[in-house]
């Protein structure tokens, strides 16, 4: 069912996906440089658990679901968009403040739904996953298995890197100074309120 040129493909293509910042790296940096990698390992979790649930919804079946759906895209796509600008904001102003919370459970199941709000604050990523997981299917085969093994993966790679970002951001949050962690906020912040604001004004 699987070929393993084809699973190479998929791999090196998810990392070159995975490996480019988008609004979640920037949201797992911030917050493992100013709360320690905990707090971005718990914004990964978070975020896999609501790339797992795109996944599903791939499965179930996207035209089918989006169509069901209808104009209450929109409104989710503007939902997700106001979300991304709050959190934009709250990072612009943050005073740099330094806190740990690796053994804070609840700060860290914040984090975790944090993550998975992040992600699915831009309904267009569930599109991207239903453009890009199928190009690699092969339709003789059963679809649903395949698209399960490709998130899968797709997951794991990203997760990865995602990992890779937490850890080396909560070590250089360590070395930080307040003022240098307050900048790196507000460019946290800016990225998340352009993100949200391109997202709210794109087209359909």
């Amino acid at each position: 069912m699987f070929d393993v040129s084809i699973l190479i493909t998929f791999v090196l293509a998810s990392a070159a996906l995975a490996i480019v910042p988008g609004p979640t790296v920037s949201l797992i940096v911030a917050n493992s440089l100013r709360r320690g990698p905990a707090a971005g390992l718990a914004n990964i979790a978070g975020t896999q658990v609501g790339v797992a649930t795109m996944i599903l919804v791939l499965i179930a079946g996207l035209d089918a679901i989006v169509t069901m759906i209808g104009e209450a895209f929109v409104v989710l796509k503007l939902l997700g968009a106001a979300y991304l600008v709050w959190l934009g904001i709250k990072h612009l102003r943050s005073d740099g403040e330094l806190a740990r919370v690796e053994g804070d459970s609840r700060s860290l199941l914040g984090y975790a739904v944090q993550g998975f709000f992040v992600i699915w604050a831009n309904p267009k990523a569930l599109l991207f996953f239903g453009a890009f997981i199928p190009q690699f299917v092969d339709r003789s085969e059963p679809i649903g298995i395949q698209i399960a093994v490709f998130g899968g993966i797709f997951m794991l790679v990203a997760g990865i890197f995602d990992c890779m970002y937490a850890v080396l951001a909560g070590r250089a949050g360590q070395l930080l100074t307040r003022s240098r962690v307050r900048l790196a906020e507000r460019l946290t912040g800016g990225l998340l309120v352009m993100g949200g604001t391109a997202l709210a004004f794109a087209r359909r």
